[in-house]
This record gives structure tokens, sequence and C-alpha cells, in this order.
């Protein structure tokens, strides 16, 4: 499972959690919502660091790949010597 989902998850879970913990006190519902929303978001703060970090360092990774396939491309394109014997390597 995704850093990503599984973070997301986390947050869903904790507000939840939270919501039904406050159920019982009386308040206004919006009220209620508003205060299981901040609760859990501090709460993810301290509890899911971990996950957070594994998402954000998977992102980090996507997104250096996509970069470096960006640069390939445009090279490609530009008519790049190095870039088409790369390419004719990676098929043989």
């Amino acid at each position: 499972m995704s850093a990503a989902v599984k973070y997301t998850l986390g947050r869903i879970g904790l507000f939840v959690g939270v919501l039904a913990a406050l159920w019982f006190v009386e308040m206004n519902m919006f009220l209620r919502l508003m205060l299981a929303l901040v609760f859990s978001a501090a709460l993810s703060f301290f509890l899911l660091r971990g996950w957070r970090d594994e998402m954000a360092g998977e992102m980090s990774e996507a997104s250096e790949r996509r970069r470096a396939e960006k640069e390939r491309l445009r090279s490609a394109l530009a008519g790049d010597d190095q870039a088409e014997r790369t390419d004719e390597r990676r098929e043989s």
C-alpha cells in the first residue's frame, strides 16, 4: 500500500475517532465537526509523522524520475547524440 493511501486513511481514521469521542458531548453538530477536524489535525501532526515523511519521500522520488525523463526527452528532441546513444543502449 502506498504511503499516500496509508496517510490519508490514517487522517480519516483519526477524524472519525475524535468525532466518535465527541459524539456524546452535548453541543451543536457543526461545532462538534469543527472540533473533530482541528483535534484530528493536531493529533495527526504528531501521530502520523512517519507516514507523512514516507509519503513526502515517495513524492520526491516520483518528481525526480519525472524531471529526469523530461530532460531525456528534451535532449532527444534537440537532437543530442548522447541521448540517442543512451536510447539505443536501453533498447539493446
